[in-house]
């Protein structure tokens, strides 16, 4: 990219179930693992849209219910809003290659945003996408062991090195 040009891997962890346990964790002892209820509320599901800045490691996320070009359309809008950047900064987004990034909606957004450039990753290989390994770390760290309403709130605006 250019010089101060502002790099950002976007992607989305869909389908993410919106779990909250009836009760919380009960923490580790010696000679004691962790223990958890076994039942919980299920509050449906949610789509994780995350945009990580690849020079920083902060990340703006947003959840959505569904991940559709117009849920797709209200987080580039949201992205848009919450970044810092320097009037005529060029925006480099590097994004999966998916159907729902290239619809006619999306092209119009990109239309009417021109320092925003778009570069796909190759069919496939998400896994070139630096985002990716902060939805790994997430779920990992924070979702599987504890309550996915509670992390949603957290979530708005993440810094993925102390993930």
């Amino acid at each position: 990219p250019p010089d101060r040009a502002l790099v950002l891997s976007i992607d989305k962890k869909s389908q993410t179930q919106a779990l909250d346990r009836s009760q919380p964790l009960l923490p580790m002892e010696p000679g004691q693992p962790e223990r958890r209820a076994h039942d919980c509320a299920r509050h449906g599901v949610t789509s994780l849209f995350a945009a990580l800045d690849v020079a920083t490691g902060k990340v703006v996320g947003q959840c959505l219910r569904r991940h559709r070009s117009e849920e797709y359309v209200k987080y580039l809008s949201h992205l848009d809003k919450t970044i810092e950047k320097e009037p005529g900064q060029e925006i480099h987004l590097i994004i999966g290659n998916y159907a729902t990034h290239k619809t006619a909606a999306v092209k119009r957004w990109l239309t009417r945003h021109p320092e925003y450039h778009v570069h796909f990753t190759p069919t496939s290989s998400s896994w070139l996408n630096q985002i990716e390994r902060f939805f790994t770390e997430m779920t990992a760290k924070r979702i599987r062991r504890g309550a996915l309403p509670r992390f949603v709130n957290a979530f708005k605006t993440q810094d993925a090195r102390g993930l």
